[in-house]
């Protein structure tokens, strides 16, 4: 064991955050803290390096051991460059290195017992500063850099002119250089990208310290960590497993949980009726009989009700109006800001019921797609046509459109006049509004909250195609997962950008790869892709290919070879061809029957008997070609 907190306790002003947690963490253990966000995770934190003093309890670290701590938020105003400032994180192998530089020219002019002393000392250093990496942490330095996102250009950068995103990465450069015996982490995640994330996932996973890391990223959490410590409503539990062995034991506790309440309410109403029965018989006997059964009664331990989120509280998504199966369809679309070439010549379609993700690494162009999609920016070349009756909703946390002076209830209520108070404040729930947080204003809010209640405004929408940007940022676990079913329920289209994997791989249908200014298109989930790319870039070094963008990765039970793969696009581009032509046939006969029944309207023909056999006969032709068409359709579509 190389950290124990015992019965830690505190509260702010009346409220309880945390109320005798208790959990210990052995060497070289990786660790995660859940729990909704309020439930007191980064307080712990605090607690546990000593920002915060606990009301009760105790934190006990082994003799000797050090730890490194990564706040959320940094502000670092050093003026040293980003290199110089992770080279001061090796500031004792620094020392180290000028003293045997200084020694080396101390021996030039010693002789003698004065030499031998210098040579001792000098063999040690030399020991301690191998023993130390000292021989590589320039590499080290660079290694760390360049898997945080800083390209070699950046290094040079001054510290204090940096974003707080940059600034926080810089800040956990430092930690791991530091190489602590425990690190804590409070959402390292959330201002890298897909590549850092997974070089971060490698390095703490070899990291021969303890990681104790407080985290949304489930999927980061499944790679890494071996235990869960959960924190809901000031009790602490602890999971052996990762994140989908702790979410499955959950699982079985709630229910058991739900069972032993369910069962001692129904025997506590049973009890309630043999009581009342025996008072209903008026007799002594009977009398006494029910008091006895009163007390004992009285005596029983009742249980709490599991305090679950309720089945009307999750979302369900449905469009009013469906759109055409082409939804949307892009083709030669370029973009550059002066000399820096975002992305050219890109083409891509979605289809109605799909749920794209676009992902790529940060500063590849992906929210400037979608703002292009949208009409916020122009593009510099290319073509976007959306397809019959798609209406867009648009999820984006800089163009967030709420009412400041509004409570969040109004902001909702003004929004969909139509929907009820209980429909209101169960869609408000669903992203964690409860009681009366719905009457706070939402110029109260933190952004974060904020952005919980523009998506909770765009899921309500008419929208049967939804633009999201980052929707689950600012999202705890338990909202993700509300927002996760609600998509995959949802019968519209979608097209997202996130950087969480895990919700990611929970929703999307195909991912679109914005890598090198191109795209690369896979079908399937972020596991398959990830399958897929590393196939790709295998098959390419073997066969010497310099590129491979631009292909779509088919999944299949087995390997497809090229030409199975030709085969398989070439039937999809056929059944999506036969699928346009019946659509384009149908639009055909119901404008020709529109134009039949305005026909029979006009009195030169409703007075015409013969002509209006005639039309009435085609119009019965038509509803006959319609039924097979519709057949026809459908079975396309399916």
């Amino acid at each position: 064991m190389i950290l124990a907190c015992q019965n830690i306790q505190k509260s702010f002003g009346l409220q309880s955050i945390i109320k005798n947690a208790s959990f210990h963490i052995e060497e070289r253990e990786k660790t995660a803290i859940v729990g909704i966000n309020g439930a007191g995770k980064s307080t712990l934190l605090k607690i546990i390096v000593g920002e915060l003093p606990p009301d009760g309890g105790e934190v006990v670290l082994s003799r000797g051991k050090t730890l490194g701590y990564l706040a959320q938020h940094q502000d670092l105003t050093s003026q040293r460059s980003i290199y110089e400032e992770l080279l001061d994180a090796k500031r004792d192998i620094l020392n180290m290195e000028e003293r045997i530089r200084a020694l080396e020219q101390e021996m030039k002019g010693l002789e003698g017992d004065a030499l031998t002393e210098k040579l001792d000392l000098y063999s040690r250093l030399s020991h301690e500063f191998e023993l130390q990496n000292g021989y590589a942490y320039k590499s080290e330095v660079v290694g760390v850099l360049k898997g945080l996102g800083f390209a070699p250009e950046d290094f040079d950068k001054t510290v204090s002119t940096l974003s707080g995103g940059q600034k926080t990465r810089v800040s956990l450069g430092k930690l791991l250089l530091t190489r602590p015996d425990i690190i804590l982490l409070d959402e390292p995640t959330n201002h890298l990208d897909m590549s850092s994330i997974t070089w971060l996932e490698t390095y703490l996973s070899n990291y021969d310290g303890a990681v104790v890391i407080v985290a949304h990223d489930r999927y980061f959490l499944n790679k890494i960590v071996t235990k869960i410590v959960e924190m809901d409503q000031g009790e602490v539990q602890v999971f052996q497993g990762n994140y989908s062995d702790y979410s499955q034991k959950k699982a079985q506790i709630r229910e058991a949980r739900l069972h032993a309440w369910l069962n001692q309410q129904r025997e506590i109403r049973h009890q309630e009726e043999v009581i009342e029965k025996l008072r209903s018989f008026n007799r002594e006997k009977s009398i006494r009989r029910a008091e006895s059964r009163e007390k004992m009664l009285d005596k029983i331990q009742r249980l709490e009700k599991p305090t679950e989120i309720s089945a009307e509280m999750h979302l369900t998504l449905e469009p009013e109006i469906l759109s055409g199966a082409d939804v949307l369809s892009v083709t030669d679309l370029s973009k550059a800001f002066g000399p820096l070439t975002l992305f050219s010549h890109l083409d891509f379609e979605i289809k109605r019921g799909e749920r794209v993700a676009l992902i790529g690494n940060n500063g590849t162009g992906k929210t400037t797609i979608l703002k292009i999609l949208n009409g916020l920016i122009p593009a510099d070349s290319g073509t976007i046509r959306l397809g019959s009756r798609v209406k867009i909703g648009y999820y984006d946390q800089e163009h967030q459109v709420l009412h400041m002076e509004k409570t969040l209830f109004e902001e909702i209520s003004d929004a969909y006049p139509r929907l009820s108070n209980t429909k209101i404040r169960s869609t408000l729930a669903a992203f964690l509004f409860t009681g009366d947080d719905v009457f706070k204003r939402i110029g109260d809010l933190s952004g974060g909250e904020r952005g919980r209640v523009s998506l909770a405004k765009l899921m309500l929408s008419e929208a049967n195609f939804l633009i999201l940007d980052e929707p689950t940022n600012h999202l705890d676990i338990i909202s993700k997962e509300i927002l996760e079913n609600a998509l995959n329920c949802y019968t519209g289209t979608v097209l997202y950008v996130s950087h969480d994997r895990y919700f990611i791989n929970t929703t999307c249908t195909r991912i679109l790869d914005l890598h090198d200014q191109t795209l690369t298109g896979y079908l399937g989930t972020y596991d398959y892709y990830l399958e897929k790319k590393e196939e790709l870039a295998l098959t390419s070094s073997t066969t010497g290919t310099e590129s491979l963008a631009g292909t779509t990765a088919v999944p299949s039970e087995g390997r497809l070879d090229w030409k199975q793969q030709k085969e398989e696009l070439a039937r999809q581009r056929k059944q999506e061809n036969d699928l346009k032509r019946a659509e384009a046939r149908i639009l055909e006969l119901e404008e020709r029957e529109k134009e039949i029944d305005q026909l029979m309207t006009q009195e030169e023909v409703y007075t015409n008997v013969a002509r209006c056999m005639e039309l009435n006969g085609e119009k019965q032709k038509i509803n006959a070609l319609l039924e097979e068409q519709y057949k026809l359709w459908e079975a396309l579509a399916q």
